[in-house]
């Protein structure tokens, strides 16, 4: 009897937190903004007004040149809308991947309960970390430069992002990663 309450409890949590992830599945996502964007240890805030001073180290810094490496962070930040007027979306969290103009950009986790309440909004911050020589070697300096020229706004054009999420349920104390992902695209950047 024990065994069977026990069995009972856990696949009603479990799906409830489907349903839960299903609700976020359905939520409407947009672009918010971007925070604490730091490249190679300079720090430009929210990238809106980049000084000339920080355009010449950062078209240096994305050059390349003979760096060992590049980090970059940021958090990005998403609105998320939940339309469904009788239940909440929610997850014990969520691992993501993020794309700029297909190319694979970063990818991380978010290890904390997100709840959207029915009809509300909330936003979602992602952590974003990446050594930008890494993607150079991966990828080319000029198209990593020239991605990230776009991405903060430095030169015209716009960045297709593209952030894939992956909810996860807890079974137990085993946080299971969803197969499905929720995709997410919007653009940032400057319009020609």
């Amino acid at each position: 009897i024990i065994l069977s309450t026990l069995l009972l409890m856990y696949s009603c949590d479990v799906v409830q937190q489907i349903g839960g992830a299903y609700n976020l599945s359905q939520c409407k996502y947009d672009y918010n903004s971007i925070d604490n964007v730091q490249i190679a240890g300079i720090n430009l805030g929210k990238a809106k007004s980049v000084s000339v001073l920080q355009i010449a180290s950062l078209s240096t810094i994305l050059a390349g040149g003979t760096m060992q490496n590049i980090p970059f962070s940021m958090v990005l930040n998403l609105d998320v809308t939940n339309p469904n007027e009788n239940a909440a979306a929610f997850l014990n969290g969520m691992d993501y991947m993020i794309e700029l103009n297909d190319m694979e950009f970063s990818s991380g986790n978010l290890d904390v309960p997100v709840r959207i309440e029915a009809g509300g909004s909330q936003v979602v911050p992602l952590s974003i970390g990446v050594d930008l020589m890494n993607l150079m070697n991966r990828y080319s300096k000029d198209k990593v430069s020239s991605e990230m020229s776009r991405f903060l706004g430095i030169s015209p054009g716009q960045t297709k992002v593209t952030v894939k999420l992956w909810p996860k349920v807890l079974i137990g104390n085993t946080p299971i990663k969803s197969p499905a992902h929720i995709p997410v695209t919007f653009l940032v950047g400057k319009k020609k």
